[in-house]
């Protein structure tokens, strides 16, 4: 069983940055699949970055180039870096991770991930 809990968000400008760290409690092993969503009220959960098996990396068109997704396997912590945040980044955080191998190319949707942590709101102020 394993046991996330995200922190680092915040309130911010447009444009400023905040570092989102996930603490696992069990081990980020390389084959397991790991990833931040999102969600705004009124709108569906959607993955924001994905870091598959091997170090690959996947994100949503709307954070390409601003958004960076990475881990550190001795600290067990998953992180999502934003930069040059917009107001449409405004949402609450999630981190997921789920015990199987995937790529780039794997199916990235919220009910195919097992372990989610609680959350951390995250508010972009233009």
């Amino acid at each position: 069983q394993m046991h996330l809990v995200e922190s680092g968000g915040g309130s911010v400008q447009a444009g400023g940055s905040l570092r989102l760290s996930c603490a696992v409690s069990g081990n980020l092993y390389n084959y397991y699949c790991r990833t931040w969503f999102r969600q705004a009220p009124g709108k569906e959960r959607e993955g924001v970055a994905l870091l598959g098996s091997g170090g690959t990396t996947k994100y949503a068109d709307s954070v390409k180039g601003r958004f960076t997704i990475s881990k550190d396997n001795a600290n067990n912590t998953l992180y999502l870096q934003m930069n040059n945040l917009k107001p449409e980044d405004t949402a609450m955080y999630y981190c997921a991770v789920e015990l199987r191998v995937c790529t780039a190319n794997s199916r990235w949707r919220a009910p195919d991930f097992t372990y989610w942590g609680q959350g951390t709101q995250v508010t972009v102020s233009s």
